[in-house]
């Protein structure tokens, strides 16, 4: 049994047969969704619904392009923007650390476990009150709550990911005197990346979710405090606009993690 490193750059990307895989997936997926789309425009336009309750695909992009001309939606963009930001890129840069801590230390686990345990089982909705009188309503409680509902996934991702280490890799690798920095960079470290791509991929999801929660309970600026504002006015087809941005922030985010990915992928340890 050995573990090696493959450092070929010249490999191919991809075969033929997963470019074509790829290709499918595009058109079947595209086909799917076009489809949708000219059935709820045919629904919109067949009277049976009035349009106020669930608008049509051409008032969404009518409202949307009504939107860009304003300088209040780029203001609100702009701080749902900060807040998704700053929030989750505070979550991740204390959420892997402290993951991969807690998944190497069992003490370090008996003293943080029990918070984590109960961080994940509180909804984080409910602290909203606390962290709006505590930070206002302004940009910083909206960071907390989006901080709040990414760190936990991602930390808890990791920490399964250096527990789910093969202990036989482990026990070769001590057999030899590897050191334990050895070790943890080329047997866990490596088999932890996935665990924690999935955790910030789910984290993200929970950070677009704070956002759009943390505007809607109190703020003056945002695209969910834009999409509150339009419900209370009965504008349907700025919620279905705002609804997209996030649609399209949280397809953008993982694509670019799925990227990100497949790039450490390269330096993985083929196991043979």
């Amino acid at each position: 049994m050995a573990v090696s490193i493959n450092l070929d750059q010249d490999a191919p990307d991809e075969c033929p047969a997963e470019a074509g895989w790829a290709y499918e997936r595009s058109v079947i997926g595209g086909g799917t969704l076009l489809a949708v789309l000219l059935l709820w425009e045919a629904f919109a336009r067949s009277g049976l619904v009035d349009p106020l309750f669930i608008s049509s695909p051409t008032r969404v992009a009518q409202a949307g392009f009504g939107l860009l001309q304003d300088s209040d939606f780029w203001n609100d963009l702009r701080v749902s923007g900060i807040e998704f930001l700053f929030g989750y890129g505070l979550a991740v840069a204390i959420a892997i650390p402290l993951g991969l801590a807690i998944g190497l230390s069992r003490r370090l686990q008996y003293m943080l476990g029990p918070f984590v345990d109960t961080l994940n089982a509180v909804p984080r909705v409910t602290l909203l009150p606390l962290i709006v009188i505590w930070s206002g309503i302004g940009i910083w409680s909206k960071v907390v709550v989006v901080f709040l509902g990414a760190v936990i996934p991602i930390l808890i991702n990791t920490q399964a990911g250096v527990k789910a280490s093969e202990a036989r890799f482990i026990r070769v690798a001590r057999s030899f005197s590897a050191s334990r920095f050895k070790i943890f960079s080329s047997i866990i470290l490596p088999g932890t990346v996935p665990f924690v791509f999935t955790g910030l991929k789910y984290g993200a999801g929970r950070a677009l979710l704070g956002v759009v929660v943390g505007e809607l309970y109190a703020s003056t600026a945002g695209i969910g405090h834009m999409i509150a504002a339009a419900g209370n006015t009965f504008q349907t087809d700025l919620v279905f606009f705002g609804v997209l941005i996030f649609m399209a922030t949280g397809l953008i985010v993982v694509a670019l993690l799925d990227r990100l990915e497949q790039r450490f992928e390269r330096w993985r340890p083929d196991v043979h």
